[in-house]
């Protein structure tokens, strides 16, 4: 037995060398040890009494001794030292450290301890050199200041601005404004924020799809980890059928359904939560509120072809107004408002697959149709996704990094993936050399440049330059250069592609303008123009509503530097990243270009423009990026692309449309684009 286990046991010896050392060499635990060369062997008694605490004495007889308060105090020593303590005292740490740690995971904790331990000391050098008291309270902690802030913000019932935290907005304005629920809410998600999950039950093949069952192989750490451990066959069930642009055979994938879908992309990574708990807050729930998720990856006619998904829309519409006795209000984000959009031509259009309602289904159903950060005419950076599976993030990644994720998803990988995807070409901008410019020049010129009075902050790059030229293209010898429009760049990328690429995108989508009224009523019954709202206008409904809610300040994609591509890459080419600004950047809210709102400025028009027939009123509130640099998803004042959605403003203006106060809402205008659509000949 060591020492260890002789103090722990509470033994002690005298100095006497003729007592022999029981416990070091012999090992009280282990009885055929008992025996050494140097010692007799003790009695089972002996062994007994030294468990019990007990004395050896020089004759060999075992007594109990008083202890001394020196001995009191060794023995209490001993105690601290025992093994079951130190188990005790590790444990009770581990579990401290684990609170520690998880609490920490939280962004709102992680926020609330940076406002409580930062201070602005700049304001601070201000306060005591510049005697700046009228601003005294930037020397606070943040914590402080934003309870100042909260507390005169309850003393203006029409302020936009509030805490983003879980319930508050709807708390806030079901106590001072009365807010409760009274038009039926439809979500309509974006791009990629859905859940798509597994349905099939082949045992075939390599990849049978009977392991996935009801796992979710994109919007999960499930994805994560199969598309690490598995690539191979997470591309083969996630990829559409080039021919079909349906499911491979043997594989069955549909998206996620009910509030599930889209609250959450991965877990703690919100998506639609703060809108739902807010709503839920003024009395929303599943009987007045759908969340209608669907397969992103499919064209828009497949979607109805393949899931009904827009017959199901239209009867959840039907069914509420008749239990509810309320129209609905369509809600969309990104590409789901331009679902929404489709939608609405859909249901009113004639023929197979049609939704035959007649002409006067969304003025006797909508109440509103609420666009947030709507892809309306598209977004630039989906050209860049489908030519070379690239994008400005991937861009700035070191040598390294981007060596890595060439050698794990490498582009050409991406590039198949997204072209299988008939969804995606839904983003190609719309509206050609009007909307986006010519070679000389564009309306939102010049680069690199944010279109507002009073930009937060200045974009690096030449601001001489012009977005015209959308792709700058060179050859790897520089023997070749030349310019592309974004016009001429979709016809490059459907013209260089596959048959079976182009063909299905020519079916399903348009990008040009209709410049007359009976262009505009001939595409109603045309499918392949009701996601471009240039060449199909509104429905004639007078009494719907359009909201435009968007972000703005916010760097953005706009324009590309190209380079012909190594024989390797298997791309005729890509971003040249050896250029001073491979991506030239313009305003927007980090994925969705300013320009692509220019369609809710033409609409504004009411009647005087050929795009709104039925005079349908318009509100729009541009929201100015204005995030929190201590909360990693923007906190309350956030304008970016997704985090949108968890914004306090954003918030309150769904709330304030669901409940009937829209007529409250007031036109914000922060950037120029109202300007810019008005000198356009649209």
């Amino acid at each position: 037995m060591s020492s260890l286990k002789k103090r722990k046991e509470g033994v002690t010896s005298h100095d006497d060398p003729s007592i022999p050392d029981i416990g070091i060499s012999s090992g009280i635990n282990n009885p055929t040890n008992l025996k050494t060369p140097s010692s007799p062997t003790p009695s089972i008694e002996s062994i007994r009494s030294i468990k019990e605490g007990h004395h050896i004495h020089n004759s060999h007889h075992l007594r109990i001794t008083p202890t001394s308060s020196n001995e009191t105090k060794k023995l209490k020593r001993s105690l601290l030292e025992t093994r079951r303590l130190f188990f005790i005292l590790g444990t009770g740490l581990g579990l401290l450290l684990t609170i520690l740690l998880t609490t920490w995971q939280s962004p709102h904790i992680r926020s609330e301890l940076d406002r409580i331990v930062s201070f602005d000391m700049s304001s601070v050098n201000n306060f005591f050199y510049d005697n700046n008291w009228k601003d005294w309270t930037d020397i606070l902690p943040l914590s402080l200041q934003s309870m100042l802030s909260e507390a005169e913000m309850e003393q203006k019932d029409d302020s936009l601005h509030g805490s983003a935290e879980s319930f508050s907005v709807g708390r806030r304005l079901a106590a001072q404004q009365n807010l409760t629920d009274k038009y039926n809410v439809v979500l309509v998600p974006g791009v990629i924020s859905t859940g798509i999950e597994s349905w099939g039950v082949s045992t075939s093949g390599d990849c049978p799809s009977i392991n996935h069952f009801r796992k979710r192989l994109w919007g999960s750490f499930y994805m994560l980890r199969t598309m690490i451990m598995d690539k191979t066959c997470w591309l083969k069930h996630i990829m559409l059928d080039f021919e079909t642009g349906l499911d491979p055979p043997n594989i069955k994938l549909r998206a996620a359904q009910g509030f599930e879908a889209a609250d959450f992309f991965l877990a703690g990574y919100w998506i639609w939560n703060k809108i739902l708990q807010n709503l839920a807050v003024i009395g929303y729930g599943p009987n007045n509120m759908i969340s209608a998720s669907y397969d992103w990856r499919l064209a828009y006619l497949d979607l109805e072809k393949r899931d009904g998904y827009f017959s199901k829309l239209k009867s959840q519409v039907e069914l509420t107004k008749t239990l509810n006795g309320e129209k609905s209000i369509l809600v969309g984000h990104s590409m789901g408002s331009q679902i929404i959009y489709y939608f609405m031509q859909w249901v009113e259009a004639e023929g197979k697959y049609y939704g035959n309602g007649g002409s006067t289904w969304v003025n006797d159903h909508i109440e509103a149709y609420v666009d947030i950060s709507g892809s309306t005419l598209g977004t630039p950076k989906a050209i860049p996704a489908l030519i070379s599976g690239e994008m400005r993030d991937t861009v700035q990644l070191n040598a390294l990094a981007v060596y890595g994720l060439e050698q794990f998803f490498s582009r050409r990988e991406r590039v198949e993936m997204l072209r299988s995807f008939g969804g995606i070409a839904s983003m190609i901008p719309k509206g050609g050399d009007l909307i986006w410019g010519n070679l000389t020049h564009a309306p939102d010129d010049p680069t690199n440049t944010l279109h507002e009075e009073n930009p937060s902050f200045e974009i690096e790059g030449s601001k001489k330059d012009s977005f015209g030229s959308f792709i700058r293209y060179k050859s790897i010898n520089e023997t070749q250069e030349q310019n592309f429009t974004i016009h001429h760049s979709i016809e490059n990328l459907l013209n260089d592609a596959p048959e079976w690429y182009s063909k299905r995108i020519r079916d399903q989508y348009s990008f040009g303008i209709a410049n007359t009224v009976e262009e505009l009523d001939k595409n109603k019954k045309d499918h392949s123009k009701w996601s471009n709202p240039l060449e199909v206008a509104l429905p004639v409904a007078p009494n719907m509503k359009v909201y435009c809610f968007y972000g703005v300040g916010k760097p953005t994609e706009r324009a590309y530097h190209y380079v012909e591509a190594d024989p390797s890459v298997r791309l005729p080419m890509t971003i040249d990243t050896e250029s001073e600004n491979p991506v030239l950047i313009g305003d927007g809210d980090g994925t969705v270009s300013l320009l692509t709102h220019s369609m809710c400025h033409e609409w504004k028009k009411g009647q005087v423009s050929r795009f709104n027939p039925g005079g349908s009123p318009v509100t729009i509130v541009e929201i100015k990026h204005e995030p929190d640099r201590f909360d990693i998803r923007g906190g309350a004042k956030t304008a970016d692309h997704v985090d949108i959605l968890g914004s306090a403003e954003l918030n309150e203006l769904v709330l304030r449309v669901a409940a009937g106060k829209g007529d409250t809402i007031d036109d914000v205008y922060v950037s120029d684009l109202k300007d810019i659509v008005a000198s356009l000949e649209i």
